[in-house]
């Protein structure tokens, strides 16, 4: 970094239905473990979370989006039972991932510019993959 840098950039992401939060970093994170783990309860203990805190939150994201984002499914008789991300989930967390990978990405050229002593900012040459779906 320049010598001169008086500042640093940070920006944090949420996804919004009609005004309302569906999505952050932490529901995000939450999203991914369940992907992981296929478990609410792993993924909360992975996270450092409580399963209460985990479940209300993916009840709040299915009231706003009114569609589940994890279905649950029950084990046999000595337990296994799980969840897993419906598509909607699984499309939520892509978008997310998306949308994180290109701002870290315009942090990074930020910061790079900032080094060089110039404050105009360039695309990357891959910031075009990133508009198209």
């Amino acid at each position: 970094m320049s010598a001169n840098k008086t500042h640093d950039y940070s920006f944090r992401i949420w996804i919004e239905r009609k005004g309302e939060p569906i999505l952050g970093k932490g529901g995000a994170d939450i999203l991914e473990q369940i992907e992981k783990e296929e478990s609410i309860t792993k993924a909360a203990t992975r996270l450092g979370m409580s399963y209460r805190y985990v479940w209300s939150y993916l009840q709040r994201i299915n009231r706003t989006l009114g569609k589940p984002v994890a279905d649950t499914f029950k084990g046999g008789k000595s337990g296994g039972g799980g969840a897993r991300l419906t598509l909607t989930g699984k499309e939520l967390l892509t978008e997310y991932r998306r949308i994180e990978e290109i701002l870290n990405k315009t942090l990074a050229e930020l910061e790079y510019r900032g080094s060089l002593g110039s404050n105009q900012l360039q695309k990357p040459p891959s910031w075009k993959d990133h508009n198209r779906r």
